[in-house]
């Protein structure tokens, strides 16, 4: 361990391990320089790349102008990138973090160090921030429905899943399958380490308004359902038994619904006056009973891709001081 001259901080980081920083970026002319600048200071001995996602502006001239490493991912979507930066970068420690200028780059030595003190795979940067502007109601709440639900189904572990400043370890990056296209992928990057069951922690950091003609690129409610979606695909894929069971249940309730008149009467009377009502009743609970089949096969298929997963993640060395 040594205390790097440079890094005015004063934290401890470990000799002899590359430091990649990645920041994703779309028409971030103007803030792109706050952000490089101040991760040069905050890590004087990362390597900083800037992945450029067909911007519009000069964000890839003043990337360069500023000392960053630029490269290109036309492929549109944050998801994208993300995929791109994690197949090209070889490094021992990646910080991820949006080209905005919104996150704090004084805290990723204290993440850096969270995450080789304790051996751990993810460091999630936890937003805290008394400006409106800068995190606005709108995103507040579905951040925090959609954390809700993931901690729901996959462990509460995290209190705010889409933050878009995270530190990883080798062995996180490499195993990770990064299948998401937009911002969806912060779910994404949240549930492999949530299922894999990694070793993660979550470190609060300051929040910080855009500048000054910087603009979001984040739509309340287009990217919330994206990122809802991206949410029921992966409990489908990852939890296909409690999700096919509860298709289920559904089905066998509205069956159960149908059929209860039905044999009333026939107890009744003797007869089936309603028998489409009857026949739809017993499709349903075929139907029902199918799904919980699938549930059932599903999840004997999930086992063993999870446990090729995992052996796949153990492959990879882990990242030590």
């Amino acid at each position: 361990m040594r205390y790097s001259p440079r890094n005015n901080i004063g934290v401890t980081m470990s000799e002899g391990l590359r430091t990649a920083v990645l920041i994703p970026c779309y028409n971030e002319e103007t803030a792109i320089t706050q952000v490089i600048n101040d991760f040069r200071r905050a890590l004087p001995d990362a390597l900083i790349y800037v992945y450029d996602n067909n911007s519009k502006d000069r964000t890839i001239e003043v990337a360069r102008e500023s000392g960053a490493i630029v490269r290109l991912e036309p492929l549109q979507g944050k998801g994208n990138v993300v995929r791109r930066m994690f197949a090209d970068i070889e490094s021992d420690i990646y910080v991820l973090v949006d080209g905005d200028a919104t996150y704090d780059a004084a805290s990723a030595p204290t993440m850096i160090k969270t995450l080789l003190e304790n051996q751990l795979d993810m460091v999630n940067g936890a937003r805290i921030t008394q400006i409106e502007e800068a995190y606005r109601a709108g995103h507040r709440f579905g951040n925090w429905m959609l954390t809700s639900m993931v901690s729901l189904i996959f462990g509460n572990r995290f209190k705010d899943m889409l933050s878009g400043y995270r530190v990883f370890s080798r062995r996180y990056v490499k195993s990770f399958p990064a299948l998401a296209s937009g911002f969806e992928t912060e779910t994404e990057l949240t549930v492999h380490a949530l299922h894999l069951r990694m070793p993660t922690a979550e470190v609060e950091t300051p929040y910080k308004d855009r500048p000054v003609g910087s603009l979001s690129k984040l739509s309340t409610f287009k990217d919330g359902f994206r990122i809802l979606w991206m949410i029921l695909v992966l409990i489908k894929e990852e939890k296909p038994m409690p999700f096919f069971s509860l298709i289920a249940a559904v089905l066998a309730l509205g069956s159960i619904t149908l059929m209860l008149p039905v044999l009333y009467e026939y107890f009744e009377t003797g007869l089936v006056p309603r028998l489409p009502t009857a026949i739809l009743s017993m499709s349903l609970m075929t139907v029902g009973f199918l799904s919980f089949a699938c549930g059932l096969i599903l999840d004997t298929v999930t086992r063993g891709r999870n446990e090729m997963k995992r052996m796949r993640y153990l492959n990879i060395p882990v990242t030590q001081r």
